[in-house]
């Protein structure tokens, strides 16, 4: 299975926070290939520079080839799927998330239930 990682859960992973479910590091560990997005960077940027996120963008950027992630970057495909979303969510970056989801298609890794919404390969977690 190829996951698409939320940017909180691959931030809990890289922390191995306690917040991060049994069941999502067993999906995570025995996953064929887990995503995670530039736009979950773009979006920890954001939080840094707000002062809501303890880890520099950097460092989570400098983690996807750690933990032997794949970069997901953002394309075109992503970007018109993302305009013919739904609003059941209004979260930009979380938007792109489910669009890239389905325009790849991923398995997105989530804890947010408003993202079941919108496609079968929401993995709540």
């Amino acid at each position: 299975m190829k996951l698409l990682l939320d940017t909180h859960i691959y931030l809990w992973w890289l922390l191995d926070s306690e917040e991060l479910s049994a069941r999502a590091r067993e999906l995570i560990s025995t996953c064929e290939t887990a995503y995670v997005s530039t736009v979950s960077i773009w979006e920890a940027g954001i939080k840094w520079q707000a002062g809501k996120l303890p880890v520099p963008p950097e460092v989570l950027a400098d983690g996807i080839s750690q933990c032997r992630f794949t970069e997901l970057p953002v394309t075109m495909p992503h970007a018109l799927t993302a305009s013919k979303l739904p609003f059941h969510h209004r979260d930009p970056f979380d938007r792109m998330l489910i669009a890239q989801a389905i325009a790849e298609p991923l398995h997105l890794v989530t804890a947010d239930k408003v993202m079941e919404s919108y496609t079968s390969l929401i993995k709540l977690v």
